[in-house]
């Protein structure tokens, strides 16, 4: 039995997702993420022009006319969700948690892959794999996907990206297009990412909490880290606290995107006070413009 709570929840992302997905990030979606190849579709007798490497000669020799063959591209796809449910998802405002952003951003990814015929899979983890959801198509398997996120019960609390990556490599063996979507706290996940890179259209998105990137001025703060259950107690009032603080932060934030620049991969970043849908559309523009030979 579904909570009413969770119900109100699920309407409310799906009718947003879903719009979001038909209006603003539909076409981009399918100019950007192409299919498995080309799949043979019919014969046609031979136009001025058409490729002569596709004369099919054996219909050709039948029909005593010349016959090419014609290929279309095969569209359907499989997209794979790996959502992190770590207890840092929980940090942020009272009113809007990380995970809700996740929830949102993983369903708008699903919303635009099922209107473009392609099956959607899940993976939910933390330390550990919590949930595995076999891609499939349709409406009502999307909303399943975005119920076990809401619904989670996760019985680990810290992060590995590792499992989550490796699983991927175990259940997908075809090429499928992954999201990452978590805050990416995490450690000694890189050889894991270099190889589901390499076997997939791997894009992280990373989800992240403005106080996460800058130490509000609150004096004494006792700072709870989620994963650990750590107590530390911080001086936020002191200037030097919160430049070493946002100095870290920009440190690990640049050498994460210098390794994923080395392993040519796209990556976005989405913040929790802000719209998430401008960042994911800047993603399909910078795809088309590689596409087109723009850089």
């Amino acid at each position: 039995m579904i909570p009413r709570e969770l119900i109100k929840k699920l309407k409310k992302i799906e009718i947003r997702t879903a719009r979001l997905a038909n209006e603003q990030l539909a076409g981009g979606y399918q100019s950007v993420f192409k299919g498995r190849g080309m799949a043979f579709s019919e014969v046609r007798q031979y136009q001025p022009g058409d490729d002569v490497r596709f004369i099919d000669w054996n219909v050709s020799a039948r029909m005593n006319e010349t016959y090419v063959k014609v290929f279309t591209e095969e569209r359907e796809m499989t997209v794979m969700l790996l959502v992190d449910l770590s207890a840092s998802e929980k940090f942020g405002a009272a009113a809007r948690p990380k995970v809700e952003t996740v929830a949102e951003v993983s369903a708008l990814l699903a919303f635009s892959a099922i209107k473009n015929n392609d099956r959607v899979g899940l993976i939910v983890f933390t330390d550990r794999i919590e949930r595995f959801v076999p891609p499939k198509k349709g409406k009502g398997h999307v909303m399943r996907v975005v119920t076990e996120i809401l619904n989670a019960r996760p019985e680990g609390r810290g992060t590995d990206l590792s499992v989550a990556l490796d699983l991927l490599g175990g259940v997908q063996r075809r090429r499928a297009v992954s999201f990452l979507v978590s805050d990416l706290v995490a450690e000694d996940y890189e050889r894991s990412l270099r190889i589901a890179a390499a076997r997939h259209d791997l894009i992280p998105i990373q989800v992240v909490d403005p106080r996460e990137e800058e130490l509000p001025d609150i004096g004494l703060a006792l700072v709870e880290d989620l994963e650990t259950g750590d107590l530390v107690e911080i001086d936020t009032s002191d200037e030097r606290v919160r430049r070493s603080f946002a100095k870290r932060v920009a440190k690990e934030r640049a050498a994460r995107e210098q390794f994923f620049g080395r392993l040519g991969m796209d990556h976005v970043v989405v913040h929790t006070d802000r719209d998430y849908v401008k960042p994911l559309g800047d993603l399909f523009r910078r795809r088309q413009r590689r596409m087109k030979g723009y850089g």
